[in-house]
Parts: structure tokens; sequence; C-alpha cells
């Protein structure tokens, strides 16, 4: 979901959420691009995130429904305006990773390696247009973890990966 510079977009996003079990995904990934995100606020109904992804920068208002179908709105807004709410207004540890785009049985996958406070942590999602849209995995996507918060890029922020038990990291340790 991508807006101009004046363009509101609204949608239901329905997205899936992956571990990662190899680094198979590597051969088929584009160079990557990084992105800087904190939250504003985050509540018991929505989320408005700033992101900045290379020289462009988002305002994004999310549902906070659990599971893969959620309300989201998206904003562009001034690169300056998101590096000074990042700075002083969101909460912290910022969200920093690098996402990378792997295609895959037709479809584009993100795969999120994040650094910071959640380095260690590798993800991949991938929007559907439909909760029961068919969906090939790829050799390299593990367990599903599109239902479980502590993998919400909102939740990494109040209890980052680097604090995580290993009961939490489950197989990833």
């Amino acid at each position: 979901m991508v807006a101009s510079r004046n363009e509101t977009i609204m949608a239901t996003e329905i997205e899936r959420k992956f571990l990662i079990q190899s680094d198979s995904w590597r051969a088929a990934a584009d160079a990557g691009m990084a992105y800087r995100q904190g939250y504003l606020v985050g509540s018991s109904h929505a989320s408005v995130r700033v992101r900045i992804e290379g020289t462009e920068a988002r305002l994004n208002i999310k549902s906070a429904t659990l599971g893969v179908t959620r309300q989201e709105y998206e904003y562009a807004i001034p690169l300056a305006d998101a590096a000074a709410m990042l700075d002083s207004l969101c909460e912290k540890p910022l969200v920093e990773k690098t996402r990378h785009h792997v295609r895959f049985g037709g479809r584009v996958w993100e795969v999120d390696v994040f650094a910071g406070d959640n380095a260690g942590l590798v993800v991949a999602e991938v929007e559907l247009e439909a909760e029961d849209a068919p969906l090939q995995l790829p050799p390299w996507a593990g367990r599903e973890v599109s239902h479980e918060p502590r993998y919400y890029n909102v939740c990494l922020v109040r209890h980052p990966y680097k604090n995580w038990t290993a009961d939490e990291r489950g197989t990833l340790d």
C-alpha cells in the first residue's frame, strides 16, 4: 500500500507472518531497504506508527485486531517531520530492520531482518487478497506466527527480542 504525498489510503490488510528457518531466501532476495519506525501510541483499538523507509516517510494507523486481517490507513509525510517524531515523540526503542523482497509461488514475500534491540529476529510476511487465499509456503518459511502478538512490531517496542526468554523464542534458539 503506497500513498502519494496528498493521498490517503484505507484498506483492509490481510497478511500472514512466518518465522524463517534457513537463510536460503537470501539467494532470491533484493538488496533490501533500511526501515526505522516508531510508535506514537498503541492502544487496545489501534497503533499509530511513523516510518522512514529510504527517503520516504509515512504515518500509519492500524487496527489492533489480532489475526491476519486488520484495517490500515497510511499517509505520506515530510521526511524531516518523520525524523523529528522518531527522535522525540515515539516510544523507545525504535524498530530497526532491513526489509527484503523475495518472489516465491507467484507472490512477493517481505523478509524483515531486525537490528538494534530486536537483532536476531527474522520474519517473513506475505499479503493476501483473502484470508483463505491459497498460499504456497517457501522452503525457508517456518512456523506461522500471525496470531502471536509478540511478533507484531508495536509489541517489539514494549518487549524487544533481546529480552525474550528461551521459551518466548521457541524454535529460534
